[in-house]
């Protein structure tokens, strides 16, 4: 009971320490660019809980969620035909590193040219971005399948979906849960940053007039919001990946 009240106590004590001095230090400052926490936790109470959530904040989930989940699909189903081929991956192989090196966010002109200012605009952008680390790891998951297990498999003569589903993909899964927690860093960023170019909603549309319109508390507190909802994100993903890697977590205990 104890190391459970520690485990979810521990983690909070650092932030609480840095808000804290921070509402100290800013309570008393006069400079426009850098407002009272407690100006900025007032207009966070009136922008986000919840008047602007449906105009702002789901347009922006919508581009997360769709372009990440695009990219876990292509980015798995890709990974393991690589990852079972070695001779089509070597092929490919200086492809894929050209395009993992190709900043999705230098192809947001060549985007909004050819498919205009939208969600599928930044879903592709965010897709371009958040496919590769699911892949790569993906690919060298499936790669570095145990040879005892690929011999297990060969003597009790499983089907080739078998041997997919019940030792490849299970083997591989830990390496592509780090990609895709990888990932969902990414899709983040890439929806911030289409959305300060291509977008006309949104977190980082909202951020962006806010700073031009010099209305710094609301963007101080769009800047905290994106914060919340990505640290709330990868909290739900590490959620899942304990429910979904339960059988790994105790094979090593």
């Amino acid at each position: 009971m104890t190391q459970r009240i520690t485990r979810f106590f521990l983690p909070a004590i650092v932030p609480v320490l840095l808000v804290a001095m921070w509402w100290v230090a800013s309570a008393g400052s006069t400079s426009i660019f850098f407002p009272p926490l407690a100006k900025i936790w007032l207009r966070f109470h009136e922008l986000w809980i919840f008047d602007l959530v449906g105009e702002q904040v789901v347009p922006s989930l919508n581009s997360v969620l769709i372009g990440l989940g695009i990219s876990i699909v292509l980015g798995v189903g890709l990974g393991i035909v690589l990852g079972l081929n070695n001779a089509i991956a070597t092929a490919v192989g200086p492809l894929l590193q050209f395009m993992r090196y190709l900043p999705a966010v230098a192809m947001l002109p060549l985007a909004i040219q050819l498919m205009g200012i939208g969600p599928d605009m930044r879903v592709l952008i965010v897709v371009l971005g958040a496919l590769w680390p699911v892949l790569l790891n993906t690919i060298d998951g499936v790669a570095g399948v145990h040879p005892a297990l690929v011999d297990v498999a060969k003597s009790n003569r499983l089907r080739p979906i078998d041997w997919v589903f019940r030792v490849v993909v299970p083997s591989a899964s830990p390496q592509i849960f780090a990609g895709i927690r990888a990932s969902l860093a990414v899709s983040v960023i890439l929806m911030f940053a289409s959305e300060l170019m291509g977008a006309s909603q949104g977190i980082g549309y909202f951020i962006l007039e806010t700073q031009r319109q010099f209305s710094l508390p609301e963007m101080w507190s769009g800047m905290i919001l994106l914060g919340i909802i990505g640290y709330l994100l990868n909290v739900i993903l590490m959620l899942v990946e304990r429910f979904a890697l339960g059988w790994h977590r105790e094979s090593r205990s």
